[in-house]
């Protein structure tokens, strides 16, 4: 395991790593018209869970003082409710954006210090026993990509796919 400058990531490194490869395996085999099929209108699709694990990946790399900025931003920020009227990237453009952030956010989780971890990010949650730190937020990306490959997953059995396998490529560095 790579050993990053600062001990508050340590735990967050393998969790990072981990839903790298569960984002991949859980996409894997998925058909992009049935990444957009919702169940009885009621739940998000495939495709903008994606989209919003990968928005996920811009924040953390964002916060962390990555530049690059999500092309579909305007589609998945803050969780941006489902529109049926807008046009959703394809699953092979989100996987490719998936590639090209992690990669740097990964690095970005590396060089962070403690110090710029323990500095002070708003989010305007309120919440009186969360403290609004970028690491408190590194935590809440995690936290939420978790909720996400589940519902991927629960998506993938409700669509008749098989349950999400996990196999790990070790060529995957991120």
């Amino acid at each position: 395991m790579d050993t990053p400058k600062s001990k508050k990531v340590e735990l967050i490194i393998p969790a990072y790593r981990m839903h790298t490869q569960s984002f991949i395996n859980v996409l894997d085999g998925i058909l992009e018209e049935d990444a957009l099929k919702r169940i009885e209108n009621k739940t998000n699709h495939i495709v903008w869970m994606a989209g919003n694990f990968v928005n996920m990946r811009y924040g953390l790399g964002m916060v962390l003082g990555l530049q690059d900025q999500d092309p579909n931003n305007d589609l998945f920020f803050q969780g941006k409710t489902l529109d049926e009227n807008f046009k959703y990237p394809t699953l092979a453009d989100l996987k490719k954006n998936f590639h090209d952030i992690s990669a740097k956010a990964y690095q970005k989780l590396l060089e962070v210090t403690d110090e710029e971890l323990d500095e002070i990010f708003e989010i305007g949650m309120n919440i009186p026993f969360i403290k609004e730190t970028k690491l408190n937020f590194v935590g809440m990306c995690i936290g939420r990509e978790d909720y996400l490959c589940g519902q991927i997953g629960l998506m993938r059995r409700i669509l008749d796919y098989p349950g999400m396998k996990y196999d790990v490529d070790e060529n995957i560095k991120y």
